[in-house]
């Protein structure tokens, strides 16, 4: 029994030396394994504590799986050219909404519009006459009003004349057409078309039968007359007091609409204005002076045929030239239709003649020569445009769209150049051997002289300009 206590001490003291080895076993093996001493080791390598991959891991693929390429960025997918057009087409989806509120505001207000616009025409004509007489020394409010009085005087007795003339010789010009018509109807019924006077009777009941039918249509066409007409001396008067306003204060209007430019396009702006002013000048000066030719040449001629109503006619065919080509066409073919109704088809045939020469001495000479190539624009620019003027705006529409496009022309050309010109300025210095290449080569004689600045010409661009 006295054995018993010593041979419990050597088996505690084996279990513990056990023990202390299995502890250092353990130790060990945490040791070379880091997942078993770092919890969160389980989870960064991809799997979790029961051994299931976390839902925002992918695991690894294992080292027998192919190789598979990355995908490239979607952007860099794209080819440039698609890329570009994308570029640009949203941009211009940008300004064609632009223009497309633009255009509607403009034909909710089409009337002041065309009122302004036509002010600036008036405006263009007058003030040369204005920027003189304020050399010959009178203030600027006596100049605008003489220049403004004269010149409302003078297109106030030009329509007076006309109508005038029209209303003296109406009843001669409907008996003259009914005898024209039936002089026509005799020539139909020998020519060679083989025309029968039945033919010919059923085309006039079917005139009658339609004007008949249409009388109600008629009647509401003679109620948008009447629209018509208070609606144009409305935009007449609010063309007045515009041209009056611009002829005084152009300068202080300009400097105004100046302010409203940003700052950084305000100098490009300040430049293009003037410019665009002078070519408007220039057209509606040179157009004026075309259409006077053409009335005068073209209404002689018709004078001396005895075609009547000659002075009406010419009126007409100088107010028809502010649209280019297709006023032309126009005052020409109602002057042969009025030739041919009143005096007869040999008579009609020279109105032609006298016409059609008229209009070639007209754009082969007098064009070039008066308008220059300044205000020169594209026969194509200047059908499309008036195309496009008359079906959004009618006759006032079509008799802008060709200035319009002139200044335009004139406008994108300066800032064009003024563009390159500023980026030229603005970027680096050359050096180098390119700097010696491009270093100006000094004047081999003496400097020249200082030379004064031309004087501007009688009638041109004045400070006092809008």
């Amino acid at each position: 029994m006295s054995k018993l206590p010593g041979w419990l001490g050597q088996l505690g003291a084996e279990l513990s030396r056990l023990s202390e080895r299995l502890e250092e076993r353990r130790v060990g093996t945490e040791a070379d394994d880091p997942l078993l001493t770092d919890p969160v080791a389980p989870a960064a390598a991809g799997t979790g504590k029961d051994g299931t991959p976390p839902v925002d891991q992918v695991p690894a693929p294992p080292a027998y799986a192919p190789t598979v390429a990355a995908r490239p960025d979607p952007v860099a997918a794209i080819p440039w050219g698609m890329r570009v057009a994308a570029e640009a087409g949203w941009r211009l989806l940008v300004l064609a909404g632009t223009l497309w509120v633009l255009m509607r505001v403009i034909s909710a207000v089409q009337l002041v519009v065309l009122a302004f616009v036509a002010a600036l025409l008036v405006t263009a004509l007058l003030q040369p006459t204005v920027a003189r007489l304020r050399r010959y020394g009178l203030p600027r409010g006596l100049a605008t009003a003489v220049t403004a009085i004269s010149g409302f005087v003078i297109m106030g007795l030009v329509g007076w004349f006309v109508v005038w003339q029209v209303m003296d010789n109406i009843d001669t010009l409907s008996d003259k057409v009914t005898k024209g018509i039936e002089d026509l109807k005799n020539w139909l019924l020998d020519s060679p078309f083989h025309v029968t006077d039945k033919q010919i009777n059923n085309i006039a009941q079917n005139l009658s039968d339609t004007v008949g039918t249409n009388t109600e249509a008629i009647t509401s066409a003679g109620l948008q007359g009447v629209t018509v007409v208070v609606e144009f001396m409305t935009g007449a008067l609010l063309a007045m007091f515009s041209t009056l306003f611009l002829l005084y204060d152009g300068a202080r209007i300009w400097n105004w609409v100046l302010k409203l430019v940003p700052a950084q396009a305000r100098p490009g702006v300040a430049g293009a204005g003037p410019r665009a002013w002078r070519t408007l000048t220039a057209y509606i000066r040179g157009t004026v002076i075309v259409a006077l030719i053409d009335a005068i040449f073209i209404g002689l001629g018709i004078y001396f045929l005895n075609v009547p109503m000659a002075v009406p006619l010419a009126v007409f065919i100088f107010l028809f030239a502010f649209i280019p080509l297709v006023g032309a066409v126009v005052s020409g073919a109602l002057a042969v239709v009025v030739a041919l109704v009143t005096e007869g088809v040999f008579t009609a045939l020279m109105v032609l003649a006298v016409v059609l020469a008229v209009q070639q001495i007209e754009g082969h000479v007098l064009q070039p020569f008066i308008l220059g190539r300044a205000v020169r624009v594209h026969p194509l620019a200047v059908v499309l445009s008036v195309a496009a003027g008359g079906m959004i705006a009618g006759i006032g529409g079509a008799v802008v769209a060709v200035p319009l496009v002139a200044v335009t022309n004139t406008v994108v050309g300066y800032l064009r150049s003024y563009g390159q010109e500023e980026s030229r300025r603005h970027s680096p210095p050359p050096h180098g051997a390119t700097a010696l290449d491009a270093a100006p080569a000094a004047p081999s004689g003496p400097a020249p002289a200082a030379t004064a600045a031309p004087a501007p010409e009688d009638g041109g661009p004045d400070r006092d300009a809008p």
